[in-house]
């Protein structure tokens, strides 16, 4: 099962170790083909001893890395900043590497493959990737490093197993309403059904169904949700370490848009946070909220 991992993570799984070299000796390699797996394995013994400068001295002048979501870092400064802050969020990280092909083109070598990228607390990582070098006085360099999306053949359900904890009946501490919540797997395993209850004085007031699925072509999760009173909302899901955060576009029963960002804290002894904040409804700036809430105990059966 591939589990994506947030930005940060994603952009720095440009290096590491090679786990495919064919049987045949290196020696019985090309020069080139044996040079290239030297300056890749160079690379990963710089990435896995954390070592920033090193790596970003390995670039060209103005060499680049091109992450997955197609930002650019060009230069070996920005390069080297890039690492600089990743290295200190995630000390002692590491990272494989499967060599797939090497080629040469004109003055370049073209090394492709697929990376994984492993951190201290066990968060994996996939990229399929591709690095140009090119030949300087002191050997070869990277010119060009760039990720791209894991084309992966894990089920929709599979990559959706990041969000197994909100499985379970759910209900809100401390608001005025009462919301109760339920999230269940479908019966074909692919997408998390939820239905959500807000209640007042004991009486329904709102009632809500959510279907959340696995986006292969954003490469994660994605939710709509449906209400009683005819309004409807779609929502983008993106895992940054312990929480969420969902980008929510909505319209309203009277044909009027509403947005919002939810961050959504995962916590311990069956809590989660939610807070919402840039809610605009219309023209209207809404005040930001924070609810808590518990996990209910499951309903004893006779």
């Amino acid at each position: 099962m591939k589990i994506k991992l947030p930005f940060a993570i994603c952009i720095a799984t440009f290096v590491g170790t090679v786990l495919a070299i064919p049987s045949h000796s290196l020696c019985q390699e090309s020069a080139p083909d044996a040079e290239i797996r030297a300056a890749s394995k160079k690379l990963t013994d710089a990435f896995n001893d954390g070592k920033a400068a090193d790596l970003s001295a390995m670039f060209l002048a103005q060499g680049e890395v091109i992450d997955e979501q197609g930002n650019l870092f060009q230069g070996q400064k920005a390069v080297q900043e890039l690492l600089t802050t990743y290295f200190e969020r995630f000390p002692g990280v590491k990272s494989e590497t499967t060599i797939e092909s090497i080629r040469l083109a004109g003055p370049v070598a073209i090394e492709e493959g697929v990376r994984t990228t492993v951190t201290n607390e066990g968060s994996v990582a996939q990229v399929q990737y591709t690095t140009i070098y090119s030949k300087s006085d002191q050997g070869w360099k990277v010119a060009s490093i760039r990720d791209s999306a894991l084309v992966s053949i894990s089920s929709p359900g599979e990559l959706l197993q990041p969000l197994e904890w909100l499985i379970g009946e759910w209900i809100n501490e401390g608001a005025d309403a009462r919301v109760k919540l339920t999230y269940q797997w479908s019966e074909d395993g692919n997408f998390i059904l939820g239905e959500i209850l807000v209640m007042k004085s004991e009486q329904a007031v709102m009632k809500s169904t959510q279907r959340i699925c696995w986006d292969p072509r954003a490469g994660k999760p994605r939710s709509w949700t449906f209400d009683s009173d005819g309004g409807f909302s779609e929502s983008v899901w993106t895992q940054i370490d312990n929480a969420w955060s969902v980008r929510s576009e909505a319209v309203l029963p009277n044909g009027e848009t509403g947005s919002a960002n939810v961050l959504v804290t995962v916590g311990e002894n069956g809590r989660y946070v939610m807070k919402g904040t840039n809610r605009i409804v219309g023209n209207i700036v809404e005040d930001d909220y924070e609810i808590t809430v518990v996990k209910q105990p499951p309903t004893a059966t006779k």
